[in-house]
């Protein structure tokens, strides 16, 4: 057959890139036609994403991809929970606030005095993080309510992307998930909340499932970018949910970590699970594909490396992440151990020096040098993983013959490797461009040119070959599992 080529759009939270996908009939292959970086800026108090540069580079990536190969269609996929507010004649009323501003670091605390966590839980299915779309527009109402009063639609950041290009306003339901606005595993707004949290429910808009054909290219874009017009495809726009999507496992079979600046672990499942244990170890009900749920747990993930990479850059001192892998091997093992998780690695800054401060206030001897902090971050998000993979088969009652970990932090051999040390079972790596194959794989099965998400499952499996790693498991990792779960809350 001929090759079908499609254009994937993936945006994460320090860089974008557009991918062309040529598809054979048999296998995909993927061309990178452009990259940018994506950077936040801090203005009057906020940190705010610069979208109209991220648009620009958009329309970039179109034209080069086109110069490279005619594409049938395109799609975004990006991270989750922030959103752009459009005002009645569709103009970008301000731009959008980042997730790690804080601005919302007290917002549950302020919604669950109206309605308690396990019920808030029971209602929408999300995890309570405080930078939730829920959290987000609550601290919005508070303190900019004539912001919201001039709104009349709400859209999350592929969506709104997707809007400046073809002029269609819709909310695909992976990225509507990680909001905490919908009912749990619905799609369909949770009007009753927040009606009760005093939020208007009119700046929500239609949602599609992944795959929805919605539209074209506008004629504007098409002659800024020198093209003919593509068709726009939803795919599932978060892109943890793309990743998920081109796992290439039949459902159910393994546990799955998207890895990259957040390390997101879980399962698919048919329906949300809503227990007190599931709220209690505040795990997440999202979308996926085919309305299919994603039970699973954020983690800190590779932002700690990338933050004492950025700190460690500004001392003079250029490392590549290959040379940060063998600096944590040379150092001692099992020193330290730290939660990924807590609250004082969230924001952006100095990391080496908030790991040395938190070992300081927990007992540890702090790292002296660039090995140890390294050491210390590898073994502790191995070891996270292992909790986190008991507090699952807990929780489902299964146990996973395997870990498949997708996305760029699946290149790291010693995180993998001492991932399936830590917890006991074999890891699978790859496809590296998981979030961008997802992302293409959804556009060819709206296209027909493959069959349903197995089939697309079976393509990424004959497109590009794993790398496993088997497990070493010692009394040492024991040791460290037990000393990380003394430090949780």
């Amino acid at each position: 057959m001929a090759t079908r080529n499609v254009l994937a759009f993936d945006f994460g939270a320090s860089s974008g890139r557009a991918i062309l996908g040529r598809f054979d009939g048999d296998k995909i292959t993927l061309q990178e036609t452009h990259r940018f970086a994506n950077e936040p800026v801090q203005a009057q108090g906020r940190l705010q994403w610069d979208v109209l540069r991220l648009l620009h580079e958009t329309r970039q990536g179109l034209a080069k991809s086109y110069a490279a190969a005619p594409y049938a269609s395109f799609s975004i996929d990006t991270w989750g929970v922030d959103y752009g507010l459009l005002d009645a004649r569709g103009r970008l009323l301000e731009n959008p606030v980042h997730y790690r501003d804080g601005r919302t670091a007290h917002a549950i605390e302020e919604v669950c005095a109206r309605i308690p966590r396990q019920a808030l839980y029971a209602r929408t299915g999300t995890q309570l993080i405080n930078f939730n779309t829920l959290f987000q527009l609550t601290v919005a109402q508070n303190e900019q309510p004539q912001l919201l009063a001039l709104a009349d639609r709400l859209l999350f950041m592929p969506d709104l992307l997707a809007y400046f290009l073809t002029g269609e306003k819709y909310s695909e339901f992976s990225i509507a998930s990680t909001s905490q606005l919908l009912s749990p595993g619905a799609l369909q707004w949770n009007t009753g909340l927040l009606a009760q949290l005093g939020l208007p429910s009119r700046l929500l808009g239609p949602l599609v499932d992944a795959g929805a054909r919605l539209g074209a290219l506008t004629d504007e874009t098409c002659e800024l970018c020198g093209i003919p017009p593509a068709e726009y495809i939803a795919c599932c726009a978060h892109d943890t949910a793309s990743a998920v999507a081109a796992v290439p496992q039949p459902q159910g079979e393994a546990l799955y970590i998207s890895s990259g600046t957040w390390s997101l672990m879980g399962v698919e499942r048919r329906t949300p699970l809503l227990t007190a244990p599931a709220a209690q170890a505040n795990v997440t009900n999202e979308g996926g594909y085919g309305r299919s749920i994603r039970l699973l747990k954020n983690i800190a993930g590779l932002w700690l490396l990338q933050e004492c990479r950025r700190q460690w850059r500004k001392e003079g001192q250029d490392l590549s992440f290959a040379d940060m892998a063998q600096a944590a091997l040379a150092a001692p093992a099992f020193a330290r151990i730290i939660d990924p998780d807590d609250p004082c690695f969230m924001a952006p800054g100095n990391m080496p020096a908030r790991i040395a401060d938190y070992c300081s206030r927990h007992g540890m001897t702090p790292p002296q040098t660039i090995g140890e902090t390294l050491r210390c971050v590898y073994e502790s998000l191995a070891a996270r993983y292992a909790l986190t993979l008991g507090t699952l088969q807990e929780l489902t009652g299964s146990r996973y013959p395997a870990i498949h970990i997708v996305g760029g932090g699946c290149q790291d051999r010693v995180l993998s490797q001492w991932t399936a040390d830590a917890c006991s079972l074999p890891v699978i790596c790859g496809p590296v461009e998981a979030t961008a194959t997802g992302n293409l794989m959804v556009q060819l099965i709206a296209l027909g040119e493959l069959a349903d998400l197995s089939q697309g499952r079976e393509m990424v499996a004959r497109s590009f070959a794993p790398v496993t790693y088997a497990p070493h498991p010692s009394s040492q990792w024991d040791e460290a599992l037990a000393r990380l779960a003394a430090l949780q809350p």
